[in-house]
């Protein structure tokens, strides 16, 4: 069906939405999910219990959601924005007071029925509203520093609550995504040269603002054999990991190092080098070569949009999830320091998969409804 026949009347019908929903992008984010259920079968030794179980279980329920989210009409996530963005920055607040300390830090929060991380939501809400701020913005007032003011404490605020759990992963992510949404939109060059100037001028203070274990974390970046056994033990076994699994890997659950415990967060943060154990150099190009068709699948959705909103949130969203996937398999590697960024949908974790979902959600709606106008 041609897109101008969704809009050729009024109100299409949700028959003639779901088949524009794109089905290929949903066959590849099944795919990634079930290579995830794989590698948590074996890091929990071939059995579904305690993580691959739960997680598909999670997945089983947030498919159709994801699906549903793309037959809602965009004006209604456009007014939803603002809404979205401040609620889950109050939840952000609540972490500070009532959240829940795990792994030395202190970002959940219990809503009683189920423990939800709201910096990962907050990786969606802060999109949807920089998209909803920029939608039909003349050119003259994005190079506007007036204009400019209310998206950038949009994006430091945010940043700052979660640096304080201290999650420093997931703020950068924030502030990556947000300067992505800002240069997608047209801001001038200055703001992000003068961006990376202020950050540069700010590292000293910031090296004393740091926890002990974060400044131990970026000098093992730097030195990782100088503390093999302490600070440098988490990527010093991950590189054993994936160097080990050679071209072809170990085979499924024969991989050692997370067989024998010694791959730490196997299950999250360090799920890739489980992987390329167990699969190989041909594993881990295959796992990243999806990732890269759901990246272009998502830039292509965004690229045929007409609304403003519409492309910007796609766009906003497809660099998102671009961002967990480099920062998590740069991090294992030693490439970049380790931070705590998830894999996403490989990782186990709720919150996370359900803000991934969410979000790609978003980028089919934009798609299903490319052809028309807020």
């Amino acid at each position: 069906m041609h897109p101008s026949a969704l809009y050729s009347r009024a109100a299409p019908t949700w028959r003639e939405k779901l088949a524009e929903v794109n089905w290929g992008l949903i066959l590849l984010i099944s795919c990634l999910a079930s290579a995830g259920f794989a590698a948590l079968t074996a890091a929990a030794g071939g059995s579904v219990d305690p993580w691959a179980g739960r997680q598909a279980a999670r997945f089983a329920v947030f498919l159709p959601a994801m699906v549903a989210v793309a037959l809602i009409p965009l004006r209604v996530w456009y007014a939803l924005a603002w809404p979205a963005y401040f609620g889950t920055f109050a939840l952000l607040v609540a972490v500070e007071v009532m959240g829940h300390i795990g792994m030395g830090a202190q970002r959940w929060i219990n809503l009683g029925f189920v423990q939800v991380q709201p910096s990962e939501l907050m990786k969606v809400a802060l999109v949807l509203a920089l998209a909803r701020y920029f939608h039909g913005a003349p050119g003259e007032a994005v190079r506007s520093p007036v204009f400019l003011l209310p998206p950038i404490a949009a994006i430091a605020a945010p940043m700052a609550l979660v640096l304080v759990q201290p999650d420093l992963g997931t703020a950068a992510v924030l502030g990556l995504a947000g300067a992505a949404v800002l240069f997608l939109a047209g801001a001038p060059l200055w703001l992000f040269g003068g961006g990376l100037v202020a950050l540069a001028a700010a590292v000293p203070v910031a090296w004393h603002c740091l926890h002990d274990y974060q400044r131990a974390r970026v000098l093992t970046f730097l030195n990782p054999s100088a503390d093999p056994l302490g600070a440098g033990y988490h990527i010093t076994q991950s590189k054993i990991a994936i160097g080990s699994g050679g071209l072809w890997g170990k085979g499924f659950g024969e991989g050692t190092q997370a067989r024998l415990h010694f791959l730490p967060e196997q299950q999250t943060d360090f799920i890739f080098a489980l992987w390329a154990e167990e699969w190989g150099f041909a594993g881990g190009a295959g796992l990243l070569a999806l990732v890269g068709l759901i990246v272009v699948y998502g830039l292509w959705a965004a690229l045929s949009c007409r609304a403003g909103f519409a492309r910007l949130l796609a766009l906003g969203l497809t660099v998102n999830f671009a961002l967990y996937v480099f920062i998590n398999t740069g991090m294992v590697m030693g490439l970049l320091p380790v931070v705590g960024v998830p894999f996403p949908l490989m990782s186990y974790g709720g919150t996370s998969m359900l803000a991934v979902m969410g979000g790609f959600g978003l980028v089919m709606s934009a798609y299903v409804h490319r052809a028309g106008r807020l």
